[in-house]
């Protein structure tokens, strides 16, 4: 499998939006229409996906469930879906509405043995663990909680129970282009063989983007840098 590029696009009331470190007091909306930027990822070649839910993920259920489907409908990309997926009900709902893998952030701190029922249920390669962290912790909530649990213990823990893919995202570096956190995902290759890590955060150039393959990472999502113009639709698709 060759790295992959996968293109963030985050939706508030149905608009292509980003927050800074999380926060939905530092939003910026980039597009009205979500379904016209993931037409343009498809025209660049790219493959995959990552659809975040923020209204879903402060609602604990999906809300933009019309954004997803319209995308899943009207493109061929993998989307991997997050945000409000906190239920059978959401997940079922998730997967029939066109996802092809959802992201179970914080849910799977808090509810451990509903996200191993969905490894048995629909295989553990259709969860994606999203392992987000601050100073080395685990964060939740939307980044407004710590948790106080080592994100290397956290990841390691469900490797042990079958996750294949994990996206982790430090959240201090969440939004800010200063570069990714290049420590936490060596650290975490070391601990975790054959696990497929998606990086998160962060990515302000191209060399960023070189530098992450070079470390034979999964992938790499890819939203702010995008959005403003420090990264081309034509060099994503280099990689594509």
């Amino acid at each position: 499998m060759s790295f992959q590029i996968i293109p963030a696009i985050d939706v508030i009331g149905g608009q292509c939006v980003r927050l800074t470190q999380g926060d939905y007091g530092q939003k910026s909306v980039y597009h009205n229409d979500p379904l016209e930027i993931a037409k343009a990822f498809e025209g660049a070649g790219i493959s995959r996906l990552h659809l975040v839910d923020l209204d879903g993920a402060k609602e604990k259920k999906i809300v933009n469930h019309k954004v997803l489907e319209r995308i899943a409908t009207q493109t061929n990309l993998h989307i991997d879906f997050g945000g409000g997926v906190q239920s059978n009900e959401m997940i079922d709902l998730a997967f029939s509405l066109g996802a092809k893998q959802i992201t179970a952030g914080s849910i799977a701190v808090k509810n451990p043995e509903l996200v191993l029922s969905w490894f048995e249920k629909y295989g553990a390669d259709k969860i994606i663990l999203g392992a987000d962290a601050k100073n080395e912790q685990i964060a939740v909530s939307g980044w407004q909680e710590n948790s106080n649990l080592s994100v290397y213990d956290f990841v390691s823990d469900y490797v042990q129970k079958g996750a294949k893919y994990i996206i982790s995202t430090d959240v201090a570096k969440d939004g800010l282009l200063q570069g990714p956190s290049f420590d936490l995902y060596k650290n975490l290759q070391k601990q975790n063989s054959g696990l497929n890590i998606i990086a998160s955060g962060g990515v302000s150039n191209l060399e960023d983007l070189q530098q992450l393959k070079a470390m034979n990472l999964f992938g790499v999502i890819v939203g702010k840098a995008f959005y403003e113009g420090k990264i081309t639709l034509e060099q994503l698709a280099q990689f594509a």
